[in-house]
């Protein structure tokens, strides 16, 4: 009996889309690309789901990028004894999921909070956190569950890394010149920011010993100092202040607990953000106002001089000894 033309057609197609599939993963594979999950709303639902675990068995981490790649989550599970729910988004503020948790009269957690005041006393990123907090509370359950078919392809696939290897991510890196008004592609070099399913991030060990991959993202970093958040001051910090602690002590009145903290930065990242937010201005006067305990990376001989290779994110094994200087102290201080 004859195949009709149809038939063998959709074989043909289905061959040569599995043969590409197939050969693309493996040249990803040689050039040393390793699988990685999506940190879109979706990741971050699914760890949202664990805010409710009582206050002596999980910490939720609140910040931006950096307390994704600065806290170790093996390394403050092991030392701190409890689970690390990380929540923090990347490039935004925490406050957006501060005030959802603060609204959500189940939560009555520990909350470890990040202070980078180019983020969190700005309207930077506004729009990431509320996407997420958005998806969280409408889901539907065949997302759920689509999501939990995506875990088993994302943990084995490396070409589905949506920000290098997907026609998205290719299609960014395609070259065009800047326009005005237009915010530029920003092309960070694979090894940056792997993202693990607890959304725990970390730099690859080729990106850490790799300075030309350094200079790459600090040169992301100046093109974004050229176009800066101005600092709040004035009544709009006031409002951002009250707002914090408002949220904070509905999040105390039931029974759940605020601490920030600061993690490190360096070079010439970190020369700015004291130039533009003086540690008095910013940082003091937020622990003072809110009445919440807070520990600054340079109060600790053992944190103090940390160095991040591109100058705003701590390397794998810097995260470990960061994490285990700020458990430790943590314990010590009975929180």
């Amino acid at each position: 009996m004859q195949t009709p033309l149809s038939a063998r057609s959709a074989v043909l197609a289905l061959t040569l889309l599995t043969a590409f599939i197939i050969s693309w993963e493996l040249f990803l594979r040689h050039r040393g690309v390793v699988p990685d999950y999506d940190d879109g709303p979706e990741l971050y639902s699914h760890v949202r789901d664990e805010v409710y675990e009582p206050s002596d068995k999980a910490t939720v981490i609140l910040g931006s990028s950096r307390i994704k790649y600065d806290i170790d989550i093996p390394t403050w599970e092991k030392l701190y004894g409890t689970h690390a729910v990380q929540l923090a988004m990347v490039g935004s503020s925490p406050l957006h999921i501060l005030d959802d948790l603060a609204k959500d009269p189940k939560f009555k957690g520990k909350l470890l909070v990040d202070v980078t005041e180019v983020l969190f006393f700005s309207h930077h990123g506004d729009e990431d956190p509320d996407a997420g907090i958005s998806y969280y509370h409408k889901r539907t359950p065949a997302q759920q569950v689509s999501f939990m078919l995506d875990v088993p392809l994302e943990s084995h696939l490396a070409f589905l890394n949506k920000d290098h290897y997907t026609i998205t991510g290719l299609l960014g890196r395609v070259p065009v010149k800047n326009r005005p008004g237009v915010y530029p592609f920003l092309d960070f070099p694979f090894g940056f920011d792997l993202t693990q399913l607890n959304r725990q991030t970390k730099m690859s060990a080729e990106f850490v010993t790799d300075t030309d991959k350094h200079n790459q993202v600090k040169g992301i970093w100046k093109l974004l100092a050229q176009d800066p958040t101005p600092p709040m001051h004035g009544k709009e910090l006031d409002s951002l202040m009250l707002t914090v602690k408002q949220d904070i002590d509905k999040i105390k009145a039931r029974g759940g607990d605020v601490i920030f903290t600061r993690t490190p930065s360096s070079g010439g990242f970190y020369m700015g953000e004291q130039h533009g937010w003086p540690r008095a201005a910013y940082w003091d006067r937020l622990l003072a106002y809110t009445g919440c305990k807070g520990f600054y990376f340079k109060d600790n001989p053992v944190t103090a001089n940390l160095q991040c290779p591109e100058w705003s994110h701590l390397s794998p094994a810097d995260a470990v000894v960061y994490t285990t200087s700020l458990a430790g102290t943590l314990k010590q201080a009975n929180w």
